[in-house]
């Protein structure tokens, strides 16, 4: 019987030349385009999407780093913070944090961006745990708990007194008074929040495309969550005299310059309430719903209420909630002679 001999391999191929270079670099291009073309459109979109977030994580990350880092920095280290910051800031449900790992990781390729295959298994294992979590996977199931005046108490009870707690108690019950998402309370300046007679006149910006608006924030009758005493306490103790209305405090009590981001804002709800030993976890949302249902139960025309929030007239999410505050409003079951 013949020996088979081991394979012994040829001199290694010489280096292709430019005219092949050229080739394959086209015929990478080419498949980079073709590709593109055969995804679906709500991929795209959700690829967008998740590069946008991806952006609000570095943003994010900026402010508590002083360091602005690239979007290009497809780490290790930033996929699992990323990781991270979407379990606990974003309260992101396990399956979407696994395809928002997708979306980055093909996108920054798409840009030419070499993202570490040990990146992406980090990532993945970081997500492990939270897939085996009852109630993390029961997170984007329901809406966020709607925060009400008997929880605001609470919070600003437990509001510590310095710089920090001046603007987070400010901040959310400003959230709460003007019905605001978290991007319009971050996109708030000083010189658009004006003092009248009645309390505050304070100019919405556009965000994300929605229109702005001017919306009253009436005095409150109870000075702890009067969110015009708040604002007037937290302007006078920052030196606020113009640019943005909120901004970060360093460790050291150290007043930015800066914006807060959305996610920022969102964070000091959701840390105020934790710190306040609320039962249920409250977040951004929390301050507009909350709002909406307060307001309707204290007897407010829905025109008032939605020229506050901005929601449009057909709106669904709106008439919701209104439905949810009006329950017990002439119940059917209510005085019927049971």
């Amino acid at each position: 019987m013949t020996e088979l001999a081991p394979y012994q391999p040829s001199a290694a191929p010489a280096a292709y030349d430019p005219a092949t270079l050229a080739v394959l670099a086209a015929m990478e291009q080419a498949a980079e385009e073709h590709l593109d073309a055969i995804r679906p459109e709500n991929t795209k979109r959700g690829y967008a999407n998740d590069w946008r977030l991806w952006e609000e994580f570095h943003g994010w990350l900026a402010e508590r780093t002083g360091h602005q880092l690239p979007l290009t920095a497809v780490t290790k280290g930033t996929l699992v913070g990323f990781v991270v910051w979407l379990d606990t800031i974003k309260l992101a449900a396990p399956n979407s944090i696994d395809r928002r790992i997708t979306g980055v990781t093909v996108t920054a390729r798409a840009e030419g961006v070499e993202v570490p295959k040990a990146a992406t298994e980090a990532a993945r294992k970081a997500l492990k745990p939270l897939l085996a979590d009852p109630d993390r996977l029961a997170r984007g199931r329901g809406k966020a708990p709607a925060a009400t005046l008997q929880q605001l108490q609470q919070m600003a009870d437990a509001a510590p007194a310095s710089l920090t707690g001046i603007r987070d108690r400010a901040l959310w019950l400003m959230a709460f008074g003007m019905a605001g998402r978290s991007s319009e309370v971050a996109a708030l300046r000083t010189d658009g929040i004006g003092l009248v007679g009645k309390g505050l006149d304070v100019h919405v910006p556009s965000v994300k495309g929605l229109p702005a608006r001017k919306v009253r924030v009436a005095y409150g009758k109870n000075p702890d969550t009067c969110p015009v005493r708040a604002w007037l306490t937290w302007k006078a103790a920052a030196g606020l005299t113009d640019g943005p209305a909120f901004r970060p405090i360093s460790v050291h009590g150290q007043l930015g310059t800066d914006g807060l981001t959305a996610s920022g804002c969102q964070e000091i709800i959701s840390r105020s309430a934790e710190r306040a030993g609320l039962a249920v976890r409250l977040t951004g949302h929390s301050m507009r719903s909350g709002f909406i249902t307060t307001a309707r139960q204290a007897g407010k025309r829905e025109e008032k209420i939605r020229a506050q929030s901005g929601h449009a007239a057909n709106s669904p999410v709106f008439w919701g909630y209104i439905q949810e505050a009006d329950a017990w409003t002439d119940a059917a079951s209510e005085d019927i002679g049971l």
